[in-house]
């Protein structure tokens, strides 16, 4: 967010991506901390701080040093300032007491929960007896194949046993055990 310079202490760009908004801390460096260093020093996140920023321009403390690419600005703002600010903040957030929104009473709540189960109940029920349906429908036809599949086993021994009956050689070499392997 751009900041209005203060026009008793205009910016002095230093050049190399150096813009100082507040030349009275040039040499102060220390003094000064970037806003996500400033986010970690006072615990909140660095989108915490850029709220804050945009939230309040006119409270939050002025920046006081910007670096780097004119794309990719760091800023810089003086910590004991920053650290006063985020102190009212937290203030500020305490006062509001109370919620914002009423409460829903808990029995509304419950109800509609156990609403949502019956239903969630009643559709599993329904499933599970579409189910059943299916489960009795594919053993049905499992018997079935089961069935087929030994009448077809017989017929087969049959058919073998009739040939070796009858004296052919080639059909010597296949025994009926091998068949059902």
């Amino acid at each position: 967010m751009y900041q209005e310079p203060d026009p008793l202490n205009s910016p002095v760009d230093c050049g190399d991506g150096v813009i100082w908004l507040r030349p009275e801390y040039q040499g102060r460096q220390g003094e000064l901390v970037t806003l996500a260093a400033g986010a970690r020093l006072v615990g909140v996140s660095a989108a915490a701080v850029s709220n804050w920023q945009n939230r309040y321009p006119k409270e939050f403390p002025p920046l006081a040093l910007l670096t780097g690419p004119p794309h990719k600005r760091t800023k810089w703002a003086v910590a004991v300032e920053l650290v006063a600010f985020a102190r009212d903040q937290r203030t500020r957030e305490r006062d509001r007491s109370g919620p914002r929104n009423p409460q829903r009473p808990g029995a509304e709540i419950a109800a509609e929960q156990a609403a949502h189960y019956e239903e969630v109940l009643r559709t599993l029920t329904e499933r599970e007896q579409r189910q059943k349906k299916a489960l009795g429908r594919t053993r049905s036809a499992k018997r079935a194949a089961e069935q087929k599949l030994t009448r077809a086993r017989a017929r087969l021994t049959a058919e073998v046993d009739a040939v070796i009956r009858l004296g052919i050689p080639a059909a010597r070499t296949t025994t009926t055990e091998e068949i059902h392997q």
